[in-house]
């Protein structure tokens, strides 16, 4: 299997986590700390989800070159952005306005900050495991 059919099977495993990571911050963060709060913190948990994902999976992944992690990484947002639309807006009933602003900084929405973690983690990962230590 080629990186890009590899990064599609391990996008479809962080999907899943992130599903069951959103079901559980809705029950058990939402209460706690209120919506907002819960998303943004959701954003910091997901994120660390995501790169640990990436971390057990990027040499499975056999990229060969900094440009195919990027690219999986860019690859996987796109996705990813697709994805919530599609599940948010059709599945969950959420308005488009309610979906995009996870997505506006100036009132508190953290996601392009997930996103961009998303993004790097394929190249940061393999950087993480392929690191010779010089001491």
């Amino acid at each position: 299997m080629a990186p890009y059919g590899r990064a599609l099977a391990v996008w479809v495993i962080i999907m899943c986590i992130e599903i069951i990571h959103g079901i559980a911050r809705g029950v058990l963060l939402v209460p706690l700390t209120g919506d907002l709060a819960a998303r943004q913190i959701g954003v910091g948990v997901g994120s660390l989800l995501i790169f640990v994902t990436a971390l057990l999976t990027v040499n499975w992944l056999r990229t060969t070159s900094l440009g195919q992690r990027l690219m999986i990484g860019i690859i996987w947002v796109f996705l990813t952005v697709i994805f919530e639309f599609l599940l948010g807006y059709c599945v969950v009933g959420l308005t488009t306005d309610r979906i995009l602003s996870d997505y506006d900084i100036l009132h508190g929405g953290f996601m392009i900050f997930g996103l961009l973690i998303m993004a790097l983690s394929p190249a940061a990962a393999y950087v993480m495991r392929h690191n010779k230590s010089t001491t």
